[in-house]
């Protein structure tokens, strides 16, 4: 089972992941919450959301879009965006899609090449959730995603951006 570090109020901290996470060719368990691909989501999403007996996920790889979820993101309880290798940011354009256009509440978890000095931007762009690739810790993912006091432009975390922290 991957570990998973969760992001709670600013503060990083292990969790335990009850997902599964399938590819296309394996097996759909009898229980348990499982994470599918786009394309195995989109043909067996509907069964498996309507037995309301576990949670579903979605995988989403950069070249896919997070557009086609609209409809069923109030069902979906984590999206997970892959990054296959760390200079590939396409992940972070989906995850501010969720949070900002769509008002995605569930879990946004960043999979594949997660590395620590990723985490600021991350979070700012509305992860929640990762896995990360490097073997960092709580404690350094909080480091990392807390490094910068400052901040210049809006995102998805609604921290004060710097010119409104001058006027007060």
């Amino acid at each position: 089972m991957p570990k998973l570090i969760e992001l709670v109020d600013g503060e990083a901290r292990w969790a335990e992941d009850t997902f599964t996470a399938l590819t296309d060719e394996d097996a759909i368990p009898p229980s348990g919450d499982v994470i599918l691909s786009l394309a195995r989501f989109q043909a067996e999403g509907d069964a498996l959301l309507a037995s309301n007996s576990r949670q579903v996920g979605v995988r989403i790889e950069p070249d896919q879009e997070v557009e086609v979820l609209a409809y069923d993101l109030p069902r979906i309880a984590v999206v997970a965006l892959a990054f296959p290798k760390f200079r590939d940011g396409r992940a972070y354009t989906s995850a501010r899609l969720l949070r900002e256009r769509f008002g995605y509440q569930g879990h946004i978890r960043a999979v594949g090449d997660v590395l620590q000095e990723q985490a600021g931007f991350m979070v700012r762009c509305g992860f929640d959730a990762f896995e990360p690739a490097d073997g960092a810790t709580p404690e350094v993912l909080t480091k990392a995603a807390n490094r910068f006091r400052h901040v210049y432009q809006r995102a998805a975390d609604d921290r004060p951006i710097a010119l409104d922290e001058r006027a007060v």
